[in-house]
């Protein structure tokens, strides 16, 4: 078993001994990880045409960056058809509701603070919790596969690797350094997914709901300390002429709530920096080169849902992670309003500087 780091492998422990599942055992889960997500589509797949509408509510407790509780909310979906489907959220301080309209429009109404990171990654880890198809692509990414023990539960975790030139044949990846997705070891079911410098997932008390898995609880964690937690507290069916799926008429035309910026923009608006230390192994190795990031740059300013794209060695990564992860930025402002940034950014190491 290749090491963890610390924060990963409590998670993933808490994970393991939280889950609940609620199919029926299976002989087992499939070894060849391509056919693990083949077999976990279906379960997932929750804007098939064939599903009877429905209407989802879940309440939330959000976290500061101190893991300190902040506000309650509330989230509710309806769901129509893949063309017709509504999400809000509610709290205190801000309210926010968006409709897809059998027109294909996006209308929205909004009021108080910008829905944040962590509310938009709680919609997406209820419905689309496995990674897109194009990820899975061969041509893009390799499996590694790892069986987790943890208190009687052993999980069996893969980890999606971008094809990318890492020096060193033999070099092992820690478990994590990319997208991980860790499965109940007789089902198909999702018990957790995470990534290091990205949004950690727990998913507990699983059920089915017209044949696919939902998690009663979802935990979501970044950098070591608590974001959202989160219960749904009912599913009912839904009426397709349910008022609720039309908007107001105060309802607007949907803005821009994310852009892409380039690297050197994104430097400009850089407040804080954490500067990553070359690690040993490299340096003894004689290995130079740029990591390169994925992220976006919240409303908060906050760097989230960090990604590594292109990596010359392991090791070398695993540092870029943990320093850019504690960059802050200038929200970004867009008609004088805060949106969600996506950039890149390149970390080079140099021997001998």
């Amino acid at each position: 078993m290749r090491p963890l780091p610390t924060s990963a492998l409590l998670f993933l422990t808490a994970s393991l001994a939280g889950g609940q599942t609620a199919p029926a055992p299976q002989p087992s889960l499939p070894k060849d990880p391509d056919a693990v997500f083949v077999a976990a589509a279906p379960y997932y797949d929750f804007s098939n045409a064939g599903l009877k509408p429905w209407h989802l509510i879940a309440s939330f407790q959000l976290y500061d960056d101190q893991g300190k509780a902040g506000e309650n909310g509330t989230y509710e979906y309806w769901w129509a058809s893949p063309q017709v489907y509504r999400t809000a959220f509610k709290r205190p301080s801000s309210t926010q509701s968006y409709w897809h309209t059998i027109d294909g429009k996006h209308t929205i109404l909004n009021t108080g603070e910008a829905r944040s990171f962590a509310e938009d990654k709680l919609e997406k880890a209820l419905f689309s919790p496995l990674p897109m198809e194009s990820d899975l692509d061969p041509k893009r990414t390799e499996f590694q596969r790892e069986n987790f023990p943890a208190k009687g539960v052993t999980a069996p975790c893969f980890m999606l690797v971008p094809q990318m030139k890492i020096f060193g044949a033999d070099q092992n990846i820690p478990l994590g350094l990319f997208p991980t997705y860790c499965f109940d070891e007789n089902n198909p079911v999702l018990l957790a997914k995470f990534s290091m410098g990205s949004v950690a997932e727990q998913f507990n008390k699983i059920v089915k709901v017209q044949g696919r898995y939902l998690p009663r609880e979802v935990t979501l964690s970044e950098h070591g300390h608590k974001i959202l937690s989160a219960t749904v507290d009912s599913i009912t069916g839904l009426s397709p002429s349910d008022p609720a799926l039309t908007p107001p008429a105060d309802a607007q035309a949907s803005s821009v709530d994310k852009i892409n910026v380039a690297g050197g923009l994104a430097t400009g608006m850089l407040i804080k920096k954490e500067t990553p230390i070359y690690p040993g192994d490299a340096k003894a190795a004689h290995v130079s080169g740029t990591v390169v990031l994925q992220a976006i740059i919240g409303t908060d300013g906050g760097i989230h849902n960090l990604q590594v794209l292109q990596a010359p060695w392991p090791s070398l990564a695993q540092n870029a992670l943990w320093a850019v992860s504690h960059w802050r930025y200038r929200p970004y402002l867009l008609n004088g309003q805060p949106v969600e940034v996506e950039t890149t950014v390149n970390v080079v190491y140099s021997l001998g500087q």
